[in-house]
């Protein structure tokens, strides 16, 4: 009997990417991008990431590059997802793991080294073209980013410690990129005990009445983290 035997050849690299949605209360969400200034597509804007070395995690590697090219470190990442088109990369066959995470944007300095030219904030309605398949990258991103809102708490790390109560209805409604039945959404959210009315008043700025303050249950919040909870039920 004749053993045949099936010869594999390949010949692929792995890279990273990682897509950083900035947060800011005044400018809405906007995501990191870097300019790069090599080739291919030099000149061109495209999200933060690079090969994986030899001895890297994949999350090592993705928190290099955004070392590297944006001079900024983010405590916590999340996988989204693989992109392994044979022809999204011009140089050879390319599988790309994607890395997505939502910071305040206003915390960072970033700082372009390495092989990006420049590193900016991009308002998510208002990209420039981008290198590489990173177009359907960043909507797949924010495709998850809508649905994760939808069971697990965020705004956190996002907002004031203090804040009004119309801070955390505009974050939600940013984030879904619609509006929200603003009633609805504060009963259920103070009946789940996850936002704390203060007996504080914010600082008046108009002639109108000062706002209530309010913070996040820090305890209720974790446990929501890891229980999740339905927003649909809330907006």
């Amino acid at each position: 009997m004749t053993k045949t035997t099936f010869e594999i050849k390949q010949d692929i690299k792995v890279t990273v990417d990682a897509i950083v949605f900035g947060y800011n209360q005044g400018n809405g969400i906007s995501v990191l991008l870097i300019k790069r200034k090599v080739e291919p597509f030099k000149n061109e804007w495209a999200l933060p990431g690079g090969f994986v070395l030899n001895q890297e995690t994949l999350e090592e590697a993705v928190e290099r590059e955004l070392r590297e090219e944006a001079g900024i470190s983010i405590n916590y990442l999340e996988q989204l997802f693989t992109f392994g088109k044979p022809d999204r990369d011009p140089r050879m066959r390319i599988v790309s793991v994607s890395y997505f995470g939502l910071v305040k944007s206003a915390d960072f300095s970033l700082f372009a080294s390495t092989d990006a030219a420049e590193a900016a904030w991009f308002n998510i309605y208002e990209l420039p073209a981008l290198a590489f398949d990173h177009k359907d990258i960043v909507e797949k991103a924010i495709a998850r980013l809508r649905a994760k809102i939808t069971y697990e708490p965020i705004g956190f790390e996002l907002l004031d410690r203090k804040f009004l109560f119309s801070d955390l209805e505009h974050l939600y409604a940013i984030l879904l990129g619609r509006e929200i039945d603003r009633r609805n959404f504060k009963r259920k959210m103070m009946s789940m005990g996850l936002v704390i009315e203060l007996d504080e008043k914010a600082p008046s700025v108009t002639a109108g009445r000062p706002g209530k303050l309010y913070s996040f249950d820090g305890d209720k919040y974790s446990q929501l983290k890891i229980n999740g909870f339905d927003l649909n039920k809330l907006i």
